[in-house]
């Protein structure tokens, strides 16, 4: 069994969480129940996919949760910019650091 919470790349998933959640708060209050929820679950989904993936006994298991993380960060990406089209982001920044989130999960599962 992995120790998910050494992992690099869960660390920095969960700061990233924390810091979406944050930006959430300055979105339409018409969002609540759409957008921001949708948002919501495509970014717990990346760090918990991870651990739980960490978890399983086999690498074969463990890149298969890494898999779903990565497919819920395009989920999530999407989101991002649907937000920045609607202007409810101020800047990209945020795609910029998810894409190296992107990055360090492609590089895990080799």
């Amino acid at each position: 069994m992995n120790n998910f919470k050494d992992l690099l790349v869960w660390q920095k998933s969960i700061d990233f969480t924390i810091k979406i959640y944050a930006e959430l708060k300055s979105f339409p209050k018409e969002e609540i129940y759409s957008l921001t929820s949708q948002i919501k679950r495509s970014l717990i989904s990346i760090p918990s996919n991870i651990a739980e993936g960490a978890g399983r006994g086999s690498k074969k298991e463990f890149n298969r949760f890494l898999s779903i993380a990565l497919a819920s960060s395009f989920e999530l990406e999407t989101q991002l910019i649907i937000a920045l089209r609607l202007n409810y982001l101020r800047n990209d920044d945020s795609l910029k650091e998810l894409t190296h989130i992107q990055n360090m999960i492609a590089k895990l599962k080799k």
